[in-house]
């Protein structure tokens, strides 16, 4: 299948930017005020990747995602320490 000009940069457009953000250490309400000044930065669709270890952090995010309108697109914990959780933020 050819693809167009256009059909391409469609493809591009959707590769999503994903930065990294840590906040380890940090105990609430810090991970998530570091992440919303990160995010102001960051264009509209871009992921923000947040490292954690606080617990409280997994309502703290959700919440956040909600009032401001971006998608929470996952929280995990990390495969290489069980300590750090890994929240996905979509800016909205």
């Amino acid at each position: 299948m050819i693809q167009t000009t256009s059909e391409k940069t469609r493809q591009e457009t959707r590769q999503e930017t994903e930065e990294t953000l840590d906040a380890r250490g940090l105990v609430c309400p810090l991970p998530v005020l570091k992440a919303r000044k990160r995010l102001q930065s960051l264009p509209s669709g871009s992921v923000l990747r947040v490292l954690s270890d606080d617990a409280g952090s997994l309502l703290d995010f959700r919440h956040f995602c909600t009032e401001q309108r971006h998608a929470l697109l996952g929280q995990n914990k990390d495969e290489r320490c069980a300590a750090t959780i890994v929240h996905r933020i979509r800016k909205g």
